[in-house]
């Protein structure tokens, strides 16, 4: 579904294929109450941001969770209406509200079915130690992704 997709830039007509690289919770990483969805597009790094509290929100309103297969195809379903739209100009970052993650789960699990549809994400490489892969955080200079 999202996780792997081509999407045609609405302006240029330019076809942007966009791969899910990783998930990351924020707090972690950028002391942020979010979590980040990253994306490689065409090769460039681009994160979607998704707060924390669209989880809380999601379990109140239907008793259902957001995991991580969910997450992955929300932020990616985002991004290519964003493409498609117009809307994406080149940033490495955006943030969806609460509102627009229940939206686009909403949208997801009607598209999928129901959440065991959802494709598996891919393991990168099970043998490989975290510091050996390039993921890094939006702007962080001198990386792989940067070189891209």
């Amino acid at each position: 579904m999202y996780e792997d997709f081509i999407a045609k830039d609405r302006w240029t007509g330019e076809v942007q294929h966009c791969v899910w690289k990783g998930t990351v919770v924020a707090i972690a990483t950028r002391h942020a109450d979010a979590t980040d969805i990253r994306f490689a597009v065409n090769g460039r790094p681009l994160w979607i941001a998704m707060p924390n509290m669209a989880w809380v929100e999601q379990k109140k309103r239907t008793g259902k969770v957001i995991t991580d297969y969910l997450a992955a195809q929300i932020a990616g379903r985002y991004l290519k209406q964003a493409i498609e739209s117009g809307y994406d100009n080149g940033r490495e970052m955006y943030t969806m509200t609460i509102e627009e993650v229940l939206d686009q789960a909403q949208a997801v699990v009607k598209e999928a079915g129901r959440t065991d549809f959802l494709p598996s994400l891919p393991v990168i490489n099970q043998d490989t130690h975290p510091s050996e892969l390039d993921f890094v955080n939006p702007g962080e200079p001198n990386t792989v992704a940067s070189e891209i």
